[in-house]
């Protein structure tokens, strides 16, 4: 996992890179197994569950949220998008269902963190039946239901925070990683810097938002790279269009390529997998 800006730098050079090898139990070692052992060999573990703090009328993070499902898929991964179905007829997302690539957005009658998790499960779990690869199910929480203390153990394992580098946005990151702690102290957290120019804006921004987390919650952020201020973004959220498929060329597109690449290698190990 990158735990700081510079880890991830090398994503932003034009490279190719191969896809990760899928992780299967050859022929010989199938030959071997009981019949027992060979079920939970086919048997592929759920997604990971990627918990996102978005508030109910952040269109823009909530529009890179659904990119970067769509760009997962585009990696050949399997992904989807879990929010209350308080979003109904919000211009936060797309029409529920299937999208793009075989994305899908899902809105579900919860009302609160336990309920959202239990339906982002199900969706995990049917998820992973169809798609050998891996993959996401990203979920939009409302910043608020990270307050409450739920009676079983946190559902929340992994989390990432959008922050463009405006001070004030990365102390209110701050202050949601801050209340997240506080109920749900074993979490991974990481961190994307958005709506930047230069990369060492990011790392500024990055490296501040590590430094006063580490100093007052001791909680180290990993980092996920960037995403670029391009106006391409926000032309493809009033298309309502994925700005990989409206705009494949734009800077926009491989930002968030990149960023989905590091979620998605994260996933398919053994931190998140």
């Amino acid at each position: 996992m990158p735990r700081d800006l510079a880890d991830v730098l090398h994503y932003f050079l034009p490279e190719t890179d191969a896809a990760p090898r899928s992780s299967t139990a050859s022929d010989e070692q199938i030959d071997d197994l009981d019949a027992e052992s060979l079920i939970q060999v086919r048997a592929p573990a759920p997604l990971p569950i990627l918990g996102m703090p978005i508030g109910d009328r952040d269109v823009v993070r909530a529009a890179l949220a659904w990119n970067l499902a769509v760009e997962t898929a585009r990696l050949g991964g399997s992904a989807a998008l879990v929010a209350p179905k308080s979003d109904e007829g919000s211009p936060l997302w797309p029409e529920p269902g299937m999208g793009p690539l075989g994305t899908e957005l899902v809105l579900c009658p919860a009302t609160d963190l336990e309920s959202l998790y239990a339906a982002a499960a199900d969706v995990a779990r049917s998820r992973a039946k169809e798609n050998q690869r891996g993959g996401i199910v990203f979920v939009r929480i409302p910043p608020p239901w990270l307050a409450v203390e739920i009676p079983k153990s946190s559902p929340i394992h992994w989390l990432l925070l959008l922050t463009s580098a405006n001070r004030r946005d990365l102390h209110e990151a701050y202050e949601v990683a801050k209340t997240m702690l506080a109920t749900h102290p074993d979490a991974d957290v990481g961190v994307t810097i958005h709506g930047v120019r230069e990369i060492s804006e990011a790392r500024a921004a990055f490296d501040y938002l590590s430094r006063i987390s580490k100093e007052r919650l001791g909680l180290v952020l990993a980092s996920y790279g960037l995403l670029v201020d391009d106006l391409h973004v926000y032309r493809a959220i009033a298309a309502q269009r994925p700005i990989g498929l409206a705009h494949p060329q734009a800077p926009a597109t491989r930002a968030l390529m990149d960023v989905a690449r590091l979620l998605y290698e994260d996933a398919r190990s053994e931190v998140h997998g």
